[in-house]
């Protein structure tokens, strides 16, 4: 299977945005991401460049939400972006699948969630890593690394359940160490 090279994706990324501010927003998260899962990918049998594309679009669905645009819908705006470009099925997953903890279609009816019904959950190995390696950064103002511990703290509103979730991916994975990513 044919995947870009990390060029072919910035490109993808600079065409899309509305403005540099968040590109470089977007763009640094998603190589952040990459930095995390690379220092991870010994411990799994995932295929890298797989990863290194997963991480690198996984949040290219920002560029396409509206003003006042739930973000939970920016995963799958993500995904029909990289569909309408060619990209294959199994990239364009990267982007609906990796938000939270996965969203299930229990959670989409019980919290109400403004996207359709369905699951949507990392399955393989790829998206499970580039998924687990989103959560130690964010990009809120200012953009900043997020611990275990934080994450863990703030995946518990949603439930038991997703902090085992959790739980069961640092153990599987490790937690990385944040002071040797560079932005």
């Amino acid at each position: 299977m044919w995947v870009p090279s990390e060029d072919e994706i910035r490109a993808l990324h600079e065409r899309h945005a509305p403005d540099r501010a968040m590109f470089d927003l977007v763009w640094t998260h998603c190589t952040i991401v990459w930095q995390v899962a690379r220092q991870l990918l010994e411990r799994t049998d995932a295929q890298p460049d797989l990863v290194r594309a997963g991480c690198l679009v996984h949040d290219i669905g920002v560029y396409r939400l509206r003003e006042g645009e739930h973000y939970i819908r920016h995963g799958l705006l993500g995904h029909e972006l990289l569909r309408e470009e060619g990209l294959p099925e199994v990239l364009c997953r990267f982007c609906s699948c990796h938000t939270g903890v996965g969203i299930t279609l229990d959670d989409v009816a019980r919290q109400g969630l403004p996207i359709p019904p369905g699951d949507y959950v990392a399955v393989s190995e790829e998206e499970r890593l580039v998924m687990y390696a989103d959560k130690f950064h964010s990009k809120s103002s200012p953009p900043r690394f997020v611990t275990a511990e934080e994450y863990r703290g703030g995946v518990a509103r949603f439930g038991a359940d997703k902090v085992a979730l959790f739980d069961a991916m640092l153990a599987r994975y490790g937690e990385p160490d944040l002071t040797a990513i560079r932005p």
